[in-house]
């Protein structure tokens, strides 16, 4: 699977003949480019030019004789910087990628408003929905995943059932408004993938970490993702009180509804997911991990019959719910459970 959408650096000093003849030129032979000057201001201090190619695809590039502000561990002086969802001049081949948040800020910020502009002219509904739009900016504007990605909040509202895409795009942004995530963009965006084929469940399971940041966030906690533990495996999120700092690890999994797995019944569709978990990373683990099984994919129906058969799992302590895109979450819980989420969750 590629990756998210990053800046290549390439130190040396770039002029306008230099970007025609080394950049534009080889675009135009093999994808037939445009070359022309971006639609926002370039970064002060820096020369800018965007290249739109005939499949669709386009690329920024902007250059400076003395770059103020390098990333990490690389040296200022003469230096260029490209971004784009397009193929990359050979030139560039051996350069190396920054996110976002390393390349200079006055860099970042241009390029986003490029690429933000650009996604809104093809997806003109996102607009409304800034936060998702900026906090996934990396993988809507990817090279393979920009259509799979888009089309998973368009089409697919999110991963909810039965409801439109303004429903599900809406909870993911009010769960982004917050801002609670942000330091976090390049790895929980990265989590949608950038493949060029579809995957709903997958996809889905992505945003269920999302709700459990939404429902650790709404009961005060501060939640930090990607928790590196001594087997070798990361957990999903360390959940700190602030008052007390006391954390709790937290681990999260998603089923599939029944009509897209082998379960006879959403009953077992709980169990099935909850072994797979408990019987892997959770096992090596060793306990004291708190496992959220997320049925927000599962229809109405289903979730009623789980509510109604509240199964227990092999892992104890467990929460089992679902969330809808109003942002209610109902749910039960098995063993005791060291977090008070009683401000986020209904319990059933």
């Amino acid at each position: 699977m590629a990756q998210p959408l990053r800046f290549r650096r390439s130190p040396g000093r770039w002029s306008a003949d230099r970007v025609r003849s080394q950049l534009e030129l080889p675009l135009d032979e093999n994808l037939g480019a445009t070359a022309s000057d971006p639609w926002f201001t370039s970064p002060p201090g820096y020369e800018a030019r965007r290249f739109d190619m005939d499949d669709g695809s386009f690329a920024l590039f902007c250059w400076t004789d003395g770059d103020d502000d390098p990333p990490e561990g690389t040296a200022g002086g003469p230096v260029g910087y490209w971004v784009g969802n397009t193929e990359t001049p050979s030139e560039l081949w051996r350069t190396d990628k920054y996110g976002f948040d390393e390349v200079p800020y006055p860099v970042s910020r241009w390029a986003q408003r490029e690429l933000l502009a650009a996604l809104h002219d093809d997806e003109p509904w996102l607009a409304a929905y800034p936060h998702v739009s900026w906090f996934f900016l990396p993988v809507f504007c990817s090279k393979d995943g920009a259509e799979t990605t888009r089309a998973f909040f368009r089409d697919h509202a999110a991963g909810f059932p039965d409801a439109t895409r303004e429903e599900g795009t809406g909870f993911v942004e009010e769960t982004l408004r917050p801002g609670t995530l942000d330091d976090y963009r390049e790895t929980m965006a990265g989590k949608l993938g950038t493949s060029a084929s579809l995957d709903l469940v997958r996809m889905s399971a992505a945003i269920a970490e999302f709700t459990a940041a939404r429902i650790l966030t709404e009961a005060s906690y501060e939640a930090t993702p990607e928790i590196e533990v001594t087997t070798g495996h990361s957990l999903d999120y360390r959940a700190t009180d602030p008052n007390t700092g006391a954390a709790s690890l937290v681990e999260v999994t998603r089923p599939q509804p029944v009509s897209g797995r082998s379960a006879s019944d959403p009953v077992a569709a709980v169990r099935d997911t909850a072994e797979t978990k408990t019987s892997g990373q959770l096992e090596a683990h060793g306990g004291g991990v708190t496992l959220f099984v997320d049925c927000t994919s599962f229809p109405a129906d289903d979730w009623a019959a789980v509510r109604e058969a509240q199964p227990a799992v092999r892992h104890k302590p467990v929460i089992v719910l679902r969330a809808r895109p109003n942002g209610h979450v109902e749910g039960y819980r098995k063993g005791t459970v060291p977090l008070d989420l009683s401000a986020a969750i209904d319990w059933v």
